[in-house]
Parts: structure tokens; C-alpha cells; sequence
């Protein structure tokens, strides 16, 4: 019995000693209505992009997303169709790769920089190297969605979660979560859906030094 008890700690000791050595999936984070801190990320074209940057900004779609996960592949086009929507409305798009390519390989910066090169993005597409950025947002997936507004000098979130109820097929979604939180924000409405479920891969996150 005692042997059996050993051979049991000792097992757990070694799960526990394993899981430390990866951080734990962002917990918490941001939740609708509060204000977000700024940030200073690279762009795959090597400049700094901040929300700061641009003045005329009503807010942003901010879309933590990837080069390798499946789910964002398949809502790629319906994030560049976001950005060719609202820009112009004041919300585009800025989108977030937090993956560690320790991890994921196919999400370096050089592969980031050929994706928006491949795809011609024209949204910023930014690299969270510390991942500090996913991690005060609360962003587990990829893709995964945080619809801001402007509120005198800063920006609030509005929406959190999936772009829409379909992950395989756009034409076949029923609930467009995105599309309506912004046609809401724009009437000078309340948004009726706050948040939703992300579906989609988890962040990879980096091993702990």
C-alpha cells in the first residue's frame, strides 16, 4: 500500500512539474465595457502600429488569429471582408498573431510576413512576441474577436467572441455576431450580443523561462 501510495505522488509530482512549465490558458482578461490599455506591436511590413495611430479610428476590430490554425483559415476571408466593410465606417481591422513558432513553426514572423503578403491584407497583422497583449485581452483561440469603441481617448470593448455561428461556411452562418454588434454601435444602439463562444485552436502559448 505504501509502495502504491509512493509510486502515485511521485506520478503526480511529475504531471505538476510538467504542466508548470507551460503558462496556463489566459484567464480573465478583459470583459465588455471595460477600457483597454494601448499597445506597441511590430507589422509585418516592420513598423509599430498602436490604436493610438489612427485619430479617426470610431474603434477597432480586433481579431487574435494565426497563419497555421484551420479555424482561422477558415474565417480569414470573413476577417478581410470585416476590414473591406468597416474601415472606411471607422473599425477596421487589426489582427493579432500570439503564437509562440517555438511551438507553432508555420506562425514566425517570416511566415506571417509571406501570409499578408499571399492573402495582399490590408489590415496591420501584428506580432504578440511577449503574448502580454493576449494575455491582459483574456484571448484563448484563434480566431477570437474583440470589437472596441471609442470613448472620448480611449477605447471600451463592446463584443467578445466568434465572428459568426458557422466555422466551416460563411454563407451558411444564421447569427453574425460581428456584423450586428457594429451595425448596433454605428445606430447608436446598445449591443444586444455581448459576447459569444471563440471557437476555434487554442493560443500556443510560450514555456515559462
Amino acid at each position: 500500500m505504501k509502495k502504491s501510495m509512493l509510486a502515485l505522488i511521485a506520478l503526480l509530482g511529475t504531471v505538476l512539474t510538467l504542466s508548470s512549465a507551460f503558462r496556463p490558458v489566459a484567464e480573465g482578461g478583459y470583459q465588455v465595457g471595460d477600457k483597454v490599455a494601448d499597445f506597441k506591436l511590430k507589422n509585418v511590413d516592420g513598423k509599430t502600429v498602436s490604436l493610438a495611430d489612427n485619430a479617426t479610428a470610431k474603434g477597432y476590430i480586433v481579431v487574435f488569429t494565426c497563419n497555421t490554425c484551420p479555424y482561422a483559415q477558415a474565417y480569414e476571408d470573413r476577417i478581410m471582408a470585416l476590414h473591406q466593410k468597416y474601415a472606411a465606417q471607422g473599425y477596421p481591422v487589426v489582427a493579432i498573431n500570439p503564437n509562440d513558432p517555438q511551438v507553432a513553426p508555420g506562425d514566425s514572423y517570416a511566415s506571417m510576413q509571406q501570409r499578408a503578403k499571399t492573402k495582399r491584407y490590408a489590415f496591420p497583422y501584428l506580432l504578440d512576441e511577449s503574448q502580454e497583449v493576449a494575455h491582459a485581452y483574456g484571448a484563448t483561440r484563434t480566431p477570437h474577436v474583440y470589437v472596441l469603441q471609442r470613448t472620448g481617448a480611449d477605447f471600451k470593448v463592446a463584443y467578445i467572441g466568434a465572428i459568426d455561428n458557422n466555422t466551416e461556411d460563411a454563407k451558411a452562418a444564421t447569427q453574425h455576431y460581428v456584423d450586428d454588434a457594429l451595425a448596433q454601435l454605428m445606430s447608436g444602439k446598445a449591443v444586444q450580443t455581448t459576447s459569444t463562444k471563440a471557437i476555434g485552436c487554442t493560443i500556443k502559448w510560450k514555456k515559462k523561462a
